[in-house]
């Protein structure tokens, strides 16, 4: 379970939503945080936030199972507790998550995870609670074709560029991702958006024009 002592800005971030975080880190000039659309969550209205533990990868057909599984394997062991997982396979063909996989994760206290990538086992994952974000579903695995090559080192996905310990945010509406340096100033101007927004929304159904809301409020 994470301790929120450890990471004391994922319980303000849980607070949150995608809206509020990609309008106040735009307003403050903050570009490339928004991950693709297409990336999609297993487990629909289920939040995932955490800082990232990231990994990259190849495919690589000239290897064998055992190898594939010692590689992979080496990976989950390294995943860190309270984070989330973050992969940019560079592989639109197999799946870079399944379900005794999720289970290790979920033991060792890891979020969830986020693959630019495939994942199978769809079904047991959801069983499990255990959120993943993903482009599409396969039943082929690693084996034989795919090896992580690069632990807790940036990674790219779309056009955001995310590094170790950067914080990531997922709900219905998509992912943002917020740089570490940033964390604390982002949660501060969304916490104070929300609190102006919930002045608005008090007026609206008060009966207040909405445009006479706005302008006494500045958000809408």
């Amino acid at each position: 379970m994470l301790n929120h002592q450890s990471f004391p800005f994922v319980k303000r971030l849980e607070c949150c939503y995608s809206g509020i975080l990609h309008d106040v880190m735009r307003a403050a000039g903050l570009r490339n945080f928004t991950l693709p659309p297409t990336l999609r969550p297993l487990i629909p209205g289920q939040k995932l936030c955490g800082p990232a533990f990231t990994v990259s990868g190849r495919v690589s057909i000239s290897s064998d199972a055992h190898e594939t599984l010692v590689q992979w394997t080496g990976m989950l062991s390294q995943a860190k507790s309270g984070h989330v997982l973050v992969i940019q396979p560079n592989d639109s063909t197999v799946a870079h998550m399944g379900e005794l996989s999720s289970e290790t994760l979920k033991l060792k206290g890891v979020r969830g995870v986020i693959a630019d990538g495939g994942v199978r086992d769809a079904e047991f994952i959801i069983g499990l609670g255990f959120q993943v974000w993903h482009r599409y579903f396969t039943p082929r695995d690693v084996v034989d074709c795919w090896l992580p090559d690069a632990i807790d080192q940036p990674v790219t996905i779309g056009e955001v560029s995310i590094s170790p310990g950067d914080y990531l945010f997922g709900d219905l509406d998509g992912l943002i991702r917020i740089p570490k340096e940033a964390i604390e100033s982002t949660l501060r101007l969304a916490e104070a958006a929300m609190a102006q927004e919930n002045k608005v929304r008090t007026a609206i159904l008060e009966g207040i024009d909405p445009q006479e809301a706005y302008l006494k409020y500045g958000k809408f």
